[in-house]
């Protein structure tokens, strides 16, 4: 990855087509990826031991096949919601976040991680980039949202194809933007059961080091949200971005209780992603907002049950 003088701020990788036929995807029960490029040939078997061990990022899921052509949850809508799931590829927290965006009539695309979300991260930027030109070419204002290592490909989807010109926000969610001390452990432990995402992940890698140098545009609003009880994110301000809103959960509602993984399904960070999507300033939430964003983040739960609160 080299920068290219002709993008002033970009990271500069060889072009690829955005296409759904993933032939380096990772097959459980093999132990290797096929047809890997030479960038990308890294041995991948230790890796369900690895996210036991170490519990990076989200653990192993299946990561599903793209579907390129696949229509929003919501069609017609004004405006599509781009959520990257984290680690691992799964799409379980994202899908629980993308149904309370759905219900507010916005339109969700839940992107399908090539190598389940454990290869090259540039690579994984370029799916990314697909997914928001495929909304975009509907007419529809664009906004990203990216849990854990998704934020991080957000990040670099920003800065090598200037999303800051495409999308209206992006937000990430617990997203080890300088790394994480979890993926270094299992890097130093056994480096052949740390894949590339793993490596990439870890701090002071060149491809973060790189992205530091970076800075955010003026556009788009930038919303960084983390808990302080992250065990998986170490430390968990390794979220902080410099230029972007940034929230640590507990600034909001203090003594609450937040696990790394409960980030996409909390109703509070449910409240602040509804609040953030919206069309007006994008600002801090503080304690006087924690009971009003935490109901907002609840409301939908509550309505697909018929459940009325009281008064």
């Amino acid at each position: 990855m080299t920068r290219d003088p002709a993008r002033t701020g970009a990271l500069h990788v060889r072009p690829r087509p955005w296409v759904s036929d993933y032939e380096g995807m990772w097959v459980p029960g093999r132990r290797r990826f096929v047809a890997l490029s030479r960038r990308r040939q890294a041995f991948v078997g230790g890796m369900s031991a690895f996210v036991t061990a170490v519990g990076l990022l989200i653990g192993l899921a299946a990561g599903g096949v793209l579907g390129s052509t696949a229509a929003p949850r919501v069609a017609g809508a004004g405006v599509v919601v781009v959520l990257v799931p984290g680690y691992g590829g799964s799409t379980a927290g994202v899908d629980v976040l993308a149904d309370h965006i759905g219900d507010t009539g916005m339109a969700t695309e839940v992107v399908r991680l090539p190598d389940r979300g454990t290869g090259d991260l540039v690579s994984q930027a370029d799916v990314v980039n697909g997914y928001v030109n495929k909304a975009l070419r509907t007419g529809a204002e664009v906004d990203v949202v990216g849990f854990s290592a998704g934020g991080v490909v957000a990040r670099l989807w920003d800065a090598e194809y200037d999303g800051g010109v495409k999308v209206r926000r992006v937000i990430t969610l617990g997203s080890p933007l300088n790394g994480t001390r979890i993926a270094a452990a299992g890097n130093a432990a056994d480096p052949s059961a740390c894949p590339q995402a793993c490596q990439e992940l870890v701090p002071g890698s060149t491809l973060l080091t790189q992205l530091r140098r970076i800075p955010l545009g003026t556009r788009p609003g930038w919303l960084s949200v983390w808990t302080e009880d992250d065990q998986v994110v170490r430390p968990p301000d390794s979220a902080r971005l410099p230029g972007a809103v940034n929230v640590p959960l507990q600034t909001v509602c203090p003594g609450l209780v937040v696990q790394h993984g409960q980030l996409p399904v909390d109703p509070l960070v449910i409240g602040i992603v509804l609040r953030a999507l919206g069309s007006g300033a994008l600002t801090a939430p503080g304690p006087a907002d924690c009971g009003a964003l935490e109901e907002l983040g609840s409301r939908h739960d509550r309505d697909r049950k018929g459940v009325v609160p009281a008064s």
